[in-house]
Order: structure tokens, then C-alpha cells, then sequence
């Protein structure tokens, strides 16, 4: 009887208290660890679908303003010798209406002048003040002890900021100074032995009594433009020809030069295409981030200012001034589409101005307040969204503080399960040693009443 009481209750069973322990801390375990893992990885799969989106963006917009710098969708100047000059051109040209005759009849220069032979570059030259004068400024230079030779001399009419250039160069039995100003006729220079200086330094002078001689004197560029005269201090002028930069190489009356200008109408309808494409790529990878649950759903403020482009003004282009004038229109998925015909028609009513909305003019009255341009106003759209509050900088902020916060969670339930295991352990540790003692009872109770059956058949 006390045998069948014994296996009712599983004593003698043989129960695996370790399994046992093992599958309980798992039950309790395995379902908090799922749910927390599953959590993070949404989670995670969040943070990517952002860097995702926050990488095209970036490409997007740094590639559309690398491409307005250096120039790929401005007009190019087209000269007819370049022998005589060269042009290049900056934001503000109008290839359209752009043609000029130019003739060069004088390049500008510096001037110049050198000493005689000196046969040791160290030697002393006498000690004292030299005043150099370039443009009515004048400088004083300072020969003493500590830079008494033509080496201090040059050295120290380098360092007075006066721009004239001192170089020592080697001739034969020696060497000679040679000194030059700043191109045009405004960098003509003086040097001149002061009152009280050593005799020795008026060999080093140039001007009234100087010894030095004069290699070119100063001078400026002169051109005509369609017959209109010019004079500049540099060989390089861009500030005659609106949006055009000219470098004049050298004089030649009578020899005009022809210039104009021609429109990369190619490459701005390559622009318009990859820039439907590139936008499509970006606002897909959005489109995905802000679907998600949670924090990403602030991306679609990000998405609406994008949707604005099409419709915002880029330039003050009296009708072709928006992405929508040049056939960029809105699909009902949010997607760009591109309607060609609407571009040709627009290029061919003025092509200038469908190049303004990728390569505004810049001038006094066209700035980025009144023709921003696309590459700009993409610009602004980008940093406002990565900027300190900004909505990607929000939703990173968000993201990332859920990372942490699951992290922290996931080490928690770890704390605590691995608590409740323990107590298990102990548990199940007094149960095998509860269940030793009854065994030992069942034994010697099975053992008495085996004993009293015998004594009762004898």
C-alpha cells in the first residue's frame, strides 16, 4: 500500500531535477529574450532604413551642388584664339545673347629692377633705412648689424608687406637683387637711401639718384570690347563680361579676337533625367523608413518639403522659374515623372532659363534669396533636416535612445533570470534531498512490512 502511495506521488521515479530546472528557466526565459530580440531588431532595422535614407539624401544633394561648381551645366565661352586669350566661365553668363569682338593691345606688368654684380652675397653693404614706395605707400626697410648684406636686404624688403618681391639671383662673378612689384601701373615702386644712411646703400636704389636699373616698367592691360577701351592691372579680368572670366596672354593690335558663348543643352537634359531618377531613389528609401512603426514616421515632414520642390520657386525667371515648368510633375505615389516633350518646348523657348533653375545667376540683383536654384534649395531641405532638432536628427536621437533602452532591458531579464534559475536550483536541491529521505523511508517500511508478512505465514 505504501508502495502504490509512493509511485503515485513519483517517489523513486527517477525525475532528471536538472533537466527539470533547465526546461523551467527556459520557459520562463526564452519568450522575454524573443520578444526584447525581436524588438531590437525592428529596431535596428529602423536605424539602417534612416541611414539608408539619410545617405541618398547627402548623395543627392552634394553631387547636384558638386555639379553647379564646377561648372558642368554652365554655358561655355567660346573664344576664336586662344593664343591671344583665354575665357572661362562663372555663374551669370547668358550663352543666349552673349557675343563680343575683343582686341589686346597691351598685356599688364610689373615693374622691375636690378642691382649691379655683387661678387659676395653676405658681404657687408652698408647699414642704415631705405624707405620703398609702391602706390604712394611708403615702407621702411631697416639694414642694421643683424642683416648687413644683400642676402638681409631682400629678406627684409620680403617681410616689410609692401608687395614688392626681392630675389637674388646668380650672374656671373657674383650675384644681383632683383625687384618686382605688383602688376599695373599703380605697382610702380621707389627705393630710396634715407638721410644718414651708409653711402653703400644707395648702390641698392631705384628712383632719384639710384644706382639700380630699371628691367620693364609698370603697366597695365589694355583691350577694347567691341570697340569700347579698357585698362586693368591684371592680365586676368572678370569683371567686364557678366558670368565670363577672360585671361589676356598677349598683345595684338589690330588681331580681334571673337567670342561667345555655348549652352551644354545635353547635359541639362541628362541633369533634368538623373535628377527624376535620383530624387525617385531617395524618396523610395523614405518612403520606406516613415512606413515603419515608431519613430520613423517623422520622416514624412521630410518628405513633404521634397514634394515641395516641384512647386517652389527657384529663380526670377518671369515664367520658367519651377521644376514644373520644364515637365518635372508628381506621380500619385509620390514619385517624380518626367514629361520630355514639356522640356524640349522649354528649352527651345529659353534654354537660358531652364539652365538658371540647375545654374542660377549670380550678380547684384540675381542672389540666392531671389534665384536660389535647386542645388541650394535642396541644400537647405538637407541641412534642415540634419541640423540639431532637425527631423533626421530627431529621429536618430529617438532610434538610438531605443537601442539603448532594449539593451539595458535585454541585461535585466538576464539579472533576473538567471535569479529565478538560482532559486530553482535551490529548490529542486532540497527536493532531491526530501526525496532521498523518503526513499530511505520507503525502503526500510517495505523492508518491516515484508518482515511481518513472513512472521504472519509462519
Amino acid at each position: 500500500m505504501v508502495s502504490s502511495i509512493a509511485n503515485s506521488l513519483g517517489f523513486g521515479s527517477g525525475i532528471d531535477t536538472k533537466q527539470l530546472v533547465t526546461d523551467l528557466a527556459a520557459a520562463s526565459r526564452e519568450p522575454k529574450i524573443e520578444r526584447v530580440t525581436q524588438l531590437t531588431q525592428q529596431n535596428q532595422t529602423r536605424i539602417s532604413a534612416l541611414a539608408q535614407a539619410r545617405s541618398n539624401l547627402d548623395g543627392f544633394a552634394d553631387s547636384l551642388s558638386q555639379m553647379v561648381s564646377d561648372g558642368t551645366l554652365r554655358s561655355t565661352p567660346t573664344v576664336s584664339d586662344d593664343s591671344i586669350l583665354s575665357a572661362t566661365s562663372r555663374a551669370g553668363l547668358s550663352a543666349d545673347s552673349f557675343a563680343a569682338t575683343i582686341e589686346v593691345t597691351q598685356l599688364a606688368r610689373a615693374q622691375t629692377a636690378y642691382s649691379g654684380v655683387v661678387a659676395d652675397k653676405a658681404a657687408a653693404i652698408g647699414t642704415g633705412t631705405m624707405t620703398l614706395t609702391v602706390g604712394g605707400v611708403n615702407k621702411t626697410i631697416t639694414i642694421d648689424a643683424t642683416n648687413n648684406s644683400l642676402d638681409g636686404l631682400a629678406k627684409a624688403i620680403n617681410a616689410s608687406g609692401a608687395g614688392v618681391t626681392a630675389s637674388i639671383v646668380a650672374d656671373e662673378g657674383g650675384h644681383r637683387i632683383i625687384l618686382k612689384g605688383p602688376t599695373g601701373e599703380a605697382g610702380a615702386f621707389t627705393l630710396t637711401a634715407d638721410s644718414g644712411a651708409d653711402p653703400g646703400l644707395a648702390t641698392f636704389s631705384y628712383g632719384s639718384g639710384g644706382a639700380m636699373t630699371l628691367g620693364q616698367s609698370a603697366a597695365n592691360a589694355e583691350f577694347k570690347i567691341d570697340g569700347v577701351a579698357f585698362s586693368r592691372a591684371s592680365n586676368i579680368v572678370d569683371d567686364v563680361v557678366p558670368g565670363m572670366s577672360l585671361t589676356l596672354k598677349k598683345a595684338a593690335p589690330g588681331q580681334p579676337v571673337d567670342i561667345g558663348a555655348s549652352r551644354p543643352l545635353d547635359m541639362i537634359k541628362q541633369t533634368v533625367g538623373d535628377f527624376v531618377d535620383v530624387y525617385n531613389q531617395l524618396k523610395k528609401s523614405l518612403q520606406s523608413a516613415s512606413a515603419m512603426s515608431g519613430p520613423t514616421t517623422g520622416l514624412r515632414e521630410l518628405e513633404r518639403e521634397l514634394q515641395a520642390l516641384v512647386g517652389k520657386v527657384l529663380t526670377s525667371h518671369g515664367s520658367i522659374n519651377k521644376l514644373s515648368d520644364i515637365g518635372i510633375g508628381s506621380t500619385k505615389d509620390g514619385l517624380l515623372s518626367l514629361d520630355s516633350a514639356k522640356l524640349e518646348k522649354a528649352l527651345a523657348a529659353d534654354a537660358g532659363a531652364v539652365e538658371a533653375l540647375f545654374n542660377p545667376r549670380r550678380d547684384a540683383t540675381h542672389t540666392e534669396t531671389t534665384d536660389p536654384g535647386i542645388a541650394f534649395a535642396l541644400d537647405a531641405i538637407r541641412d534642415k533636416a540634419v541640423a540639431t532638432d532637425g527631423v533626421i536628427d530627431r529621429v536618430t536621437k529617438s532610434l538610438d535612445a531605443k537601442k539603448e533602452a532594449l539593451a539595458e532591458q535585454l541585461e535585466k531579464i538576464e539579472e533576473r533570470e538567471d535569479s529565478y534559475r538560482a532559486r530553482l536550483e535551490k529548490q529542486f536541491g532540497g527536493l532531491d534531498a526530501k526525496l532521498a529521505a523518503f526513499k530511505a523511508t520507503q525502503t526500510y517500511l517495505e523492508q518491516q512490512i515484508e518482515m511481518w508478512n513472513n512472521q504472519n505465514n509462519n
